[in-house]
C-alpha cells in the first residue's frame, strides 16, 4: 500500500471537531442509501474508522484498504473477482487516489450487473472548496487532493455504464475547527439545504451498474409473399376454380378432362 493510497492525514482529521461533524452527516446519508440494497457481498473502501455498511443487511460485509481492515489492498487493483460484489461504498477515496478513474474502473469490474456504488466526496464548489484553494498544494488533509465536482463524477460514471440515482449535499458551514463556531453556524445547514442545495461541503451519490441486454433481431417477413408461397395448388375447371372433372397439368395452361 502506497502512502498516497492510505491517506494518514485524513484519518487524523476525522478526530477533529470538524471531521466528526462531517462524518456524522455522511454516516446518516450512507445509512439511508445502503439500508435497502440487497445481495450477498458488500465492501467499504476507505475510512476504516467508521462503518458505513452498518445499516446494510447483506450476509457478508467487510472493509478493505489500509489500516484496521479485513483486506489490505490498492484501490486501483482490487483483489476481487469480476462480478463478485453487490455493493461498494467509497467514502473519500477518489479525491486523494493517485488515479481516481482507475479506481472507478476497478469498482465497475468487481460489481455484478445491477450492482451498486455509493460515493462520498468533498465538493469543490463550496466553502470547503474555497478552503482547499487557499491552502494550496502544501495544505494538510483534507485540504489537498483532487476534489471532484458532482457533474464531473457523473460524467465518469456514465462512461463506465453507471446510472446515477439519488444524491445529497450537506455541511454548508465554513471550514472552522473550533467547536463553539461549529455550533453557532449550524443555521447555515438549514439555509444552505433550502437555498443552495448543491453547495454543501460534502456530497453522497448513489449509482447502479447497468449492463445492456441482448435483443434478438428477427427478419421482417413479407406476410403476403409468405401466404402466397404456402397457398395450395388451385384446381381449375373451364378456367373457373372448383369445377369437377378438370385438372391443370404442370407447364400447360390448357384445361383437360
Amino acid at each position: 500500500m502506497r502512502d498516497s493510497e492510505s491517506f494518514p492525514g485524513l484519518h487524523a482529521w476525522l478526530d477533529t471537531p470538524l471531521g466528526r461533524y462531517v462524518m456524522a452527516w455522511e454516516a446518516a446519508r450512507f445509512d439511508a442509501q445502503v439500508a435497502d440494497i440487497f445481495g450477498y457481498n458488500a465492501v467499504q473502501l476507505g475510512v476504516p474508522e467508521l462503518d458505513f455498511l452498518r445499516a446494510n443487511r447483506m450476509p457478508f460485509r467487510f472493509r478493505a484498504g489500509a489500516g484496521n481492515v479485513g483486506v489490505e489492498t490498492d484501490y486501483a487493483a482490487l483483489p476481487f473477482a469480476a462480478g463478485s460484489l453487490d455493493l461498494v461504498v467509497l467514502p473519500h477515496v477518489l479525491e486523494f487516489a493517485a488515479n481516481p478513474h482507475q479506481v472507478l474502473r476497478e469498482v465497475e469490474r468487481v460489481l455484478v450487473p445491477e450492482g451498486h456504488v455509493v460515493i462520498a466526496g468533498f465538493n469543490p464548489a463550496s466553502l470547503f472548496g474555497v478552503k482547499r484553494m487557499l491552502a494550496g498544494k502544501t495544505g494538510c488533509y483534507p485540504w489537498r487532493g483532487q476534489y471532484l465536482s458532482l457533474r464531473r463524477l457523473k460524467d465518469w460514471l456514465a462512461l463506465l455504464s453507471f446510472e446515477t440515482g439519488s444524491q445529497a449535499s450537506g455541511c454548508f458551514l465554513p471550514a472552522v475547527e473550533q467547536p463553539q463556531w461549529l455550533e453557532r453556524l449550524r443555521g447555515l445547514d438549514w439555509a444552505g439545504d433550502r437555498w443552495w442545495p448543491i453547495g454543501g461541503g460534502v456530497y453522497v451519490i448513489h449509482a447502479i451498474k447497468r449492463v445492456q441486454g441482448i435483443r434478438l433481431i428477427m427478419p421482417k417477413w413479407d406476410r403476403k409473399a409468405g401466404a402466397r408461397a404456402l397457398a395450395p395448388l388451385v384446381q381449375k375447371a373451364g378456367g373457373q376454380p372448383g369445377s369437377p372433372g378438370m385438372r391443370l397439368d404442370a407447364g400447360d395452361d390448357t384445361p383437360r378432362p
